[in-house]
């Protein structure tokens, strides 16, 4: 078993721990220590039981409140996917009316190509 030696607020702690264990460890007393130096410079001293709870609730309530978010996030997400899909009608030309309007357009153009030749004349 690896021995970690952990430092929070200017103290060492010795811990054993599972091999593969040590980052995530260190991390958490990063996170612990951050807390401590923080109480610490707003608090002075206090005794180190009573700074040590302190920083672990504070830790505590983010993680609960962490816990929060995710869990409205992972509802809303159900929400999303439970919900009817949205349907976009597309209208659609009816195969008469495209010949139509071609037979239109080629009228339109033979009238315009007698009018000009009857303002040139």
């Amino acid at each position: 078993m690896p021995d970690l030696d952990l430092k929070i607020g200017n103290r060492s702690y010795q811990i054993n721990c599972q091999p593969g264990e040590e980052p995530a460890l260190q991390t958490a007393a990063s996170l612990m220590d951050e807390e401590v130096t923080k109480l610490v410079a707003q608090g002075g001293r206090m005794p180190e039981a009573r700074l040590l709870l302190l920083a672990g609730l504070i830790l505590a309530d983010r993680l609960a409140e962490a816990g929060q978010v995710m869990a409205q996030a992972e509802e809303a997400l159900v929400k999303a996917q439970s919900a009817e899909p949205v349907r976009v009608e597309v209208p659609v030309i009816p195969a008469g009316l495209a010949d139509s309007m071609a037979e239109l357009a080629a009228r339109a153009e033979a009238l315009a190509a007698q009018a000009e030749e009857k303002a040139a004349q």
